[in-house]
């Protein structure tokens, strides 16, 4: 009599809870702009949601313990002129969160661990070199400042928002309309998806396509690719019959995928989260009411199905916590927030553990909020892996120190050594003096301004205690 083997893996038993009522937040208007990002974006500090406004675009930005009711004059980031479309947190800051628009331009935030009393209206950076709408941003994953956006002019523009230039301009690789763009694990490499049908892999600072496949799945609808860990590639499309497919492709052999999945018959675009610490894509369709995740290993056949978290609501986005973000205590290996029309719910995904103790065989050692690079390193050729933190203390988010560090680097206006640039002998360097009087001086700001906004804070604290003693 034969045995049937069952495939050995911590993560087969996966399973997702909705977060209790009390734990969801209520009463948010989620836009309604179509586009197909995820309109959420989540870290350890900030839940952050492209918000219905009127006359422009707002997101708004709860504190994760904001839980419940949200009132309905919270403030919100305010200041495009058009819907907002895509936003996303940076990595090395939890303070700072970048927005893209109809209205052509690219914004960068600062969030303040207070609540603010009214709208953030002013960004601390506007970058403008699109000509159409700002529909992608993704934050480079280890270099410190760096940021790509992606337009409806088939445009990549990678910034450096330290000083507000273009680092990199991408504007000949692609005919038609982009509709993703992932960076590799280190950011060396990029890989997009076009309307032309095309999955291309992209050496940004040799605006090259180092490999690219043409029609990668079959069908019409828009497609999405990420990166796995060890190179190679996810992506989600559509059968010539519209049924849902998820691909793994090696870029060293685009000929045939090196697996293939069919799912269902439906219209809604699959947004792909993949975790790298435990090669898991979770899928997520706009319009659906499941999250369907896979295990992608080495063995045949290289894409596991796990299983299926269903709820009754259609989802309206997703957003995705980094690992950093996550309870250990409670064997979290992901964490998504669902988007529904009036609210927003975190849904927990667990692997079921007796033991108290940490696990460490579900935790290795994950990215961090540290860059590893300066962004004119990077641009000079240097790469550099995420510096890895681990998590078995648990993860606090830093309060005020990494908020005034920020202000340093998003302010500091020292253009990046860039290789196509060199100085010209008209370009004397500064005198040692000249140099000490302007950190003092701007030592004198920062100080001035820390002083501000410690004055600010106390006035919105004797406000609630106002507020809080007249009800």
């Amino acid at each position: 009599m034969s045995r049937r083997v069952v495939r050995q893996s911590k993560f087969r038993h996966v399973f997702g809870q909705a977060a209790k009522a009390d734990q969801a937040y209520e009463d948010i208007r989620v836009s309604k702009v179509t586009w197909d990002s995820a309109f959420c974006a989540v870290n350890p500090k900030f839940l952050a949601i492209i918000v219905e406004a009127g006359g422009g675009g707002a997101f708004i930005v709860l504190p994760l313990a904001k839980t419940g009711r949200v009132d309905k004059n919270y403030p919100l980031v305010t200041g495009h002129t058009g819907p907002v479309l895509d936003i996303d947190w940076c990595p090395h800051n939890d303070n700072v969160i970048a927005s893209a628009s109809d209205d052509t331009t690219v914004m960068v935030w600062q969030i303040p661990d207070y609540t603010p009393v009214r709208n953030i209206t002013e960004p601390v950076i506007t970058l403008e070199g699109h000509s159409k709408r700002v529909g992608i941003l993704s934050w480079h994953p280890t270099a410190r400042n760096v940021l790509l956006s992606a337009g409806g002019d088939n445009v990549i523009i990678i910034w450096n928002v330290g000083t507000g230039e273009v680092l990199l301009s991408l504007d000949d690789i692609h005919p038609d309309v982009i509709h993703s763009v992932c960076w590799n694990s280190n950011g060396s490499l990029l890989a997009t998806t076009c309307k032309d049908k095309t999955l291309r892999i992209i050496d940004p600072r040799k605006s090259q396509v180092v490999a690219e496949r043409a029609r990668p799945h079959e069908g019409a609808r828009p497609l999405r690719a990420v990166f796995t860990a060890d190179g190679k590639l996810l992506s989600t499309g559509f059968s010539r019959m519209s049924e849902r497919q998820l691909a793994l492709w090696d870029p060293n052999n685009f000929e045939e995928p090196v697996a293939l999945q069919e799912m269902d018959t439906s219209n809604g675009v699959l947004l792909p989260f993949y975790d790298p610490d435990s090669s898991i894509v979770y899928l997520c369709g706009k319009g659906d009411s499941s999250i369907r995740y896979f295990e992608i290993t080495d063995e045949p056949p290289f894409v596991h199905y796990l299983n299926t978290f269903s709820s009754k609501e259609p989802q309206r986005g997703m957003g995705f916590m980094p690992k950093r973000g996550l309870d250990v205590s409670k064997c979290e290996i992901a964490r998504f927030y669902k988007l529904h029309e009036r609210k927003c719910e975190p849904i927990v995904m667990t692997v079921p553990r007796k033991s108290d103790l940490f696990q460490d065989d579900l935790y290795p050692d994950t990215p961090g909020p540290e860059p590893a690079l300066e962004a004119d390193e990077w641009l000079s050729g240097q790469d550099a892996e995420p510096v890895l933190i681990s998590l078995k203390e648990g993860y606090v988010p830093p309060k005020h120190r990494e908020f005034r560090v920020t202000k340093r680097n998003i302010l500091d206006v020292r253009p990046p050594a860039s290789p196509r640039r060199s100085q010209s002998a008209s370009e004397a360097p500064l005198s040692q003096h000249t140099l000490e009087t302007l950190l003092e001086e701007m030592k004198a700001l920062r100080e001035r301004v820390q002083a501000q906004e410690e004055r600010i804070t106390a006035l919105e604290n004797m406000l609630c205690e106002l507020v809080d003693g007249t009800d």
